[in-house]
C-alpha cells in the first residue's frame, strides 16, 4: 500500500500551498489535484449546492481511485470538506462537529460544558436592532459565522452597535444563506436553528497575548503539536505578525494544549485538523477562548517548514488517508520564523506596488524570505478581499532566522527592498 499511488483532491488548491505539499514526507507517492479553484470559493458569491454540484462532476469525472478530500481555506471550503468526505466515502470529520466550530454562538454552548475559558457573551439578532443587554462596553459584534476579521466590530456606544449592525446586514448575507445551507442538512439544536446563519454574536473584549494552538485529531484523540504568538500592532487589533514557537511559559502551553483537547472531544471533532485561537491575560491568570477552526492555518504552514521542516499540511494529508501524522519537532534549519503582515492603516489607491524584479531581489538579499504582495496597482484597498475591518494589508513577508531579533531584522531590511506608493 505505501508504494501505491494516492490521490488527494484539495479544494482551491493554490501554487504556494501545492509546492509547500510536494515537499512533504512521502510525497513522491502522492498526486495532488485541484479540485475548484480559489477564486470559484472564495471571490465569486455563488450558492454552495452549485459549488458542491462542480466538485461532484469533477470527483465522478475522475478516471482512478480518490483517497483523500482535503481543504485549508475557511468557510465555505471547511464546511464542504465533511459533505463530500461522506459522500465518498472516506476519513473526515462529520459535518455536526464542523458547524460546531464554526458558528460562533453553537461553539460556545459546547465551550461551557467543558471548560470556562471563553468571555461573557449574547446571541444577538440584527432584525430591529436590539443591543445586548447584559454585556459591558466595549464588546465585539461578530456575525456568527465569518472569515478573517471582516465584519468584527468593537463597540463603545449604541450608535456604534447600529452602525455595525447595518453594515453586516449589508456585508454577510451571502455568507449567512450559504451557511444556512449546512445547517439544514445538520442535526442542530433548537436554539442554534432558531438563531441560524445570519445572526451575530457579541462578547466582552478580552485581553492578554494572543496565541494559536495548531492540532489534529485521529481516532478520537486530540494531538496539539504547536503554539503560535499572535502579535498585534501597538494599540490595534491589527495583526503585525504570527511567530513561531510561542515565547510563552511551559506552564501556560501546557494549560492550552489541555483546554484544546478538551473542547475538540467535546465538539466530537475527529479526522481533522484543527486551530484554536486564545488570549492569556497574564495579568489575571485566564486563558480564553477566541475560536475553533476545524482546519490548520495555512498561514502558518512557511513557520512549521522553518522550525519543524514541514509543514502542518502535513497532518491533514495524513489523518485524510486513514494515517497518523506524527508530526517532527524541531527539524528545519531555523530556530524561529515569523510571518509578517505590513499593513497601512488609511485607505487609498496603490499607485505604486513592488514588481517581481523587486521580489527577487528580496529573496537573493534575505535568502529565507517568502513574499506575497496583497495591494494591486490602481486598485483602492478597502476594495481587496479579506481585509480587516481596521487597518489594510500591503504585503505578507514570511521569514526564518536564528532568533527574533534577526527576524526583525530580516523584516526591516525586506520592507527597504519593497517600494509601495498609496496615495
Amino acid at each position: 500500500m505505501a508504494d501505491q499511488t494516492r490521490n488527494v483532491f484539495v479544494l482551491g488548491l493554490d501554487d504556494r500551498n501545492l509546492a509547500l505539499m510536494q515537499n512533504l514526507p512521502n510525497a513522491s507517492s502522492l498526486r495532488f489535484h485541484r479540485l475548484l479553484t480559489r477564486e470559484e470559493l472564495m471571490y465569486v458569491e455563488a450558492p454552495v449546492g452549485e459549488l458542491l454540484d462542480r466538485a461532484r462532476d469533477e470527483l465522478n469525472s475522475f478516471d482512478s481511485t480518490i483517497d483523500a478530500i482535503v481543504g485549508y481555506w475557511d468557510f465555505p471550503v471547511s464546511s464542504m470538506v465533511p459533505v463530500l468526505c461522506r459522500e465518498y466515502g472516506l476519513p473526515g470529520p462529520s459535518l455536526e462537529a464542523v458547524l460546531k466550530c464554526e458558528h460562533k454562538y453553537w461553539s460556545r454552548i459546547e465551550q461551557r460544558k467543558v471548560a470556562l475559558s471563553f468571555p461573557p457573551f449574547e446571541l444577538v439578532s440584527l432584525e430591529n436592532d436590539p443591543e445586548p443587554p447584559r454585556l459591558n462596553y466595549p464588546y465585539w459584534l461578530k456575525p456568527v459565522k465569518s472569515y478573517s476579521s471582516a465584519f468584527a466590530y468593537k463597540i463603545s456606544s449604541a450608535e456604534q452597535f447600529h452602525q455595525a449592525a447595518q453594515e453586516i446586514r449589508t456585508g454577510m448575507e451571502y455568507i449567512g444563506e450559504a451557511f444556512d445551507h449546512f445547517l439544514d442538512q445538520a442535526e442542530v439544536p433548537a436554539e442554534v436553528a432558531a438563531a441560524g446563519g445570519s445572526a451575530c454574536l457579541a462578547e466582552e473584549q478580552v485581553s492578554g497575548q494572543q496565541i494559536t494552538a495548531e492540532g489534529y485529531s485521529y481516532r478520537g484523540r486530540p494531538h496539539v503539536y504547536g503554539i503560535i504568538d499572535s502579535i498585534c500592532y501597538p494599540d490595534t487589533p491589527s495583526f503585525l505578525r504570527y511567530q513561531y514557537p510561542t515565547q510563552l511559559p511551559g506552564e501556560i502551553v501546557q494549560r492550552v494544549t489541555d483546554v484544546s483537547c478538551r473542547v475538540i472531544k467535546q465538539i466530537g471533532l475527529d479526522n481533522s485538523a484543527f486551530n484554536i485561537e486564545f488570549f492569556w491575560d497574564g495579568e489575571r491568570d485566564r486563558i480564553n477562548i477566541l475560536e475553533i477552526n476545524p482546519r490548520i492555518s495555512q498561514s502558518h504552514a512557511p513557520l512549521f517548514t522553518y522550525v519543524d521542516g514541514v509543514p502542518n499540511h502535513h497532518c491533514v494529508v495524513r489523518v485524510a488517508l486513514g494515517e497518523d501524522p506524527h508530526m517532527p519537532r524541531q527539524r528545519g534549519e531555523h530556530r524561529s520564523a515569523a510571518k509578517w503582515f505590513w499593513r497601512t492603516f488609511s485607505d487609498g489607491v496603490a499607485e505604486r506596488v513592488p514588481s517581481a524584479e523587486d521580489v527577487q531581489r528580496v529573496q537573493e538579499e534575505v535568502p529565507s524570505a517568502v513574499v506575497d504582495i496583497i495591494a494591486e496597482r490602481d486598485r483602492r484597498l478597502s476594495e481587496l478581499p479579506a481585509q480587516d475591518s481596521y487597518s489594510y494589508e500591503l504585503a505578507a513577508i514570511y521569514l526564518g532566522a536564528p532568533d527574533q531579533e534577526q527576524l526583525r531584522t530580516k523584516y526591516q531590511k525586506c520592507r527597504e527592498l519593497l517600494p509601495f506608493e498609496i496615495k
